[in-house]
């Protein structure tokens, strides 16, 4: 590593290990964030108006077996931005802006070690600082009818499952991949100009919907400072509702159903030609089963699935399961254990082109499927801004999107999260 960046991040690995060292009570007593409240200066902002947020995680890897060769490799992000209370500050009621920017850096593990496509580490991609949000929201209805437009993650709104971040593979935190991999759907910090909307049919009882820009060309480090790059190819229309179980007083649970369509003429998969839109449908699903008394001890069920034409998905089908278990021993209200199995499906279409095309002969039937990751992790709250996670994934057909057989890898590592 080099670089101020890498060197920060290094810096926090070290605040890390000192701060496992704190009492047990320490998860949930003491300062929120590592920075404290700077002199008093930061309440004061915020009641002024200005919150300001930013965040640090670290994903060290190093894969045992299998994979593309052994090898491990570190990747972090640095995210920090400010929420501006546009009441306070100029009397628009319900008004709130926000602005985020986020750098990453690092090595990833999954691209270039393992070779597999459901990457080991969450943090990996788009390995530069760009610009990530800068977004109005408006709240109406006495907070029932909530609005934003602007530069966003859509993913900040739609299809995300938050209990799937108690694991470390982007295949669990925080959305399926089939989503993004099949269409204009984007997640942070990749943003795009939007609208999204929110409403409370009911307090258990939640729609959400939206209009956002299908653009590329925003992926790219050229475009990170350029919001108004060019590149668009449609617009992406998506629909969601949520049951919220535990609005009225159930054990928690949350159960969403959505679709959503791309207007951009892509190839079609596996054959010669275009297809004009793309579309998927998805079900996502979390339920707290058990409760021990009545505090935040418990064990959750999760669960998702996505379907995607074979006219436009790579990914066809996506299965995934798992649970988390809050509260682990005596005194350790806020750790988990997790433990998760997620499946994607290659598109048959795109095997059965591939050993077409091969100069040499290809069994399609020996061809890979799809690929598989199992993950255990444990989240050790070490005080209210401080998780540190040692995690073990097992990848099964790494190199199925890549149309080979590479042997099955065995990853183990850590990832750092801590609030500034």
């Amino acid at each position: 590593m080099s670089g101020p960046i890498e060197r920060l991040g290094v810096v926090a690995g070290l605040a890390a290990a000192l701060a496992c060292a704190s009492p047990v009570q320490a998860q949930t007593t003491g300062r929120a964030t590592m920075t404290g409240d700077w002199g008093g200066a930061r309440t004061h902002a915020t009641e002024a108006g200005v919150t300001f947020r930013g965040d640090y995680v670290s994903e060290t890897f190093s894969v045992l077996d299998g994979g593309l060769r052994r090898g491990g490799g570190y990747t972090q992000q640095i995210r920090v931005g400010a929420d501006f209370d546009l009441d306070k500050l100029a009397g628009w009621s319900g008004g709130i802006l926000h602005l985020t920017f986020n750098d990453r850096r690092g090595k990833g593990v999954s691209s270039d070690v393992v070779g597999n496509r459901l990457p080991i580490q969450e943090a990996y991609g788009g390995q530069y600082t760009r610009l990530t949000e800068l977004s109005i929201e408006q709240q109406l209805d006495g907070g029932r009818l909530d609005l934003r437009a602007g530069f966003f993650a859509m993913g900040n709104d739609l299809g995300g499952m938050a209990i799937g971040c108690n694991l470390v593979n982007a295949a669990f935190c925080a959305h399926p991949l089939s989503m993004s991999g099949d269409s204009g759907w984007y997640n942070y910090p990749n943003a795009r100009w939007g609208v999204a909307a929110r409403y409370a049919v009911r307090p258990d009882l939640l729609v959400r919907t939206g209009v956002y820009q299908v653009n590329p060309a925003l992926n790219g480090k050229a475009n990170a400072w350029r919001p108004f790059a060019a590149g668009s190819t449609g617009v992406m229309l998506p629909l969601e509702v949520e049951y919220d179980r535990g609005a009225n007083g159930g054990l928690p649970g949350h159960y969403k159903l959505g679709a959503y369509y791309d207007s951009s003429r892509v190839t079609r998969q596996g054959e010669t030609g275009s297809v004009k839109g793309r579309y998927g449908v998805y079900l996502l699903a979390d339920q707290m089963i058990w409760r021990e008394g009545s505090g935040g001890r418990g064990l959750s069920l999760f669960g998702q699935f996505t379907s995607n034409p074979k006219a436009s998905a790579p990914i066809t089908r996506w299965y995934e399961a798992g649970l988390v278990k809050t509260g682990t021993f005596r005194g350790r209200d806020a750790d988990t254990i997790a433990l998760g199995l997620v499946h994607a499906r290659l598109n048959p279409r795109l095997r059965q082109a591939y050993a077409d095309a091969s100069a040499t002969p290809v069994d399609y039937g020996a061809l890979p499927a799809g690929e598989t990751a199992i993950e255990l992790s444990y989240g050790w709250q070490a005080n209210r801004w401080l998780t540190v996670r040692p995690d073990v994934q097992y990848i099964i057909e790494p190199g199925a999107f890549g149309y080979r057989d590479t042997p099955n890898a065995l990853a183990v590592g850590a990832q750092v999260k801590a609030q500034f």
